[in-house]
């Protein structure tokens, strides 16, 4: 079974207030959950679309569990400290690589 990957694109930064409200336990619960961040940060560059925004990219045991971990109820108490949407996804592995 390919690994799953929740990949998050900030569309409007946070407060930095926000941030530090939601960050450390919402990262907590999400390894608690069985995410192990990849990568996170601000883009080194952008190509053709792309746009400066903070990204993150979570790997999980597969896309069920990506999304289990988002709709869990210990994650979703969290993510309202954050205060702005973002664009997620979840994302199937490449078993070839």
């Amino acid at each position: 079974m390919p690994k799953g990957y929740l990949v998050v694109c900030y569309t409007t930064p946070p407060t930095e207030e926000n941030l530090t409200a939601y960050a450390a336990d919402a990262r907590r619960a999400i390894e608690a959950l069985g995410g192990r961040f990849i990568a996170r940060g601000m883009p080194v560059k952008t190509f053709e679309a792309g746009q400066y925004e903070r990204s993150i990219v979570i790997e999980f045991e597969s896309t069920d569990a990506a999304i289990r971990a988002y709709q869990h109820p210990t994650y979703q108490a969290i993510l309202p400290r954050l205060g702005v949407m973002r664009d997620m996804r979840v994302i199937e592995g490449d078993e070839s690589l």
